[in-house]
């Protein structure tokens, strides 16, 4: 089994209902050819670096996946025709990074700080 970090952009008008059967979807698609979903973000809506079909920002997902390479074709093959995604990047890793949440809310650090500090 690989370790994978894989990251679907979905489009800007995306209800928070329909990102929610993207995620259920594809990881029921991992699950299904014997993937395993370790992590699931939600990174919520950012600006893109250039317009993507007419698209000017992004719902960002990111999925920490053990699994084989089959099942990434899989779900990369699914991707390519679902309408609501605008891009999808899979990366091979060595390890995983659970700690760390690179696109956490400023006011969320700053309370958790707080809480550390007591």
């Amino acid at each position: 089994m690989n370790l994978y970090e894989h990251t679907i952009i979905a489009r800007q008008d995306t209800s928070p209902s329909q990102l929610k059967q993207i995620q259920e979807k594809y990881s029921k698609i991992v699950e299904k050819n014997e993937g395993d979903v370790v992590k699931l973000e939600n990174w919520g809506l950012m600006n893109l670096s250039y317009l993507i079909k007419k698209n000017k920002k992004g719902n960002y997902i990111h999925f920490k996946i053990k699994a084989s390479g089959k099942t990434i074709s899989e779900l990369e093959k699914s991707e390519k025709i679902d309408k609501n995604l605008l891009r999808y990047l899979t990366v091979r890793v060595k390890k995983f990074d659970l700690e760390t949440d690179y696109f956490k809310k400023n006011e969320d650090k700053e309370v958790e700080k707080n809480k550390s500090r007591l």
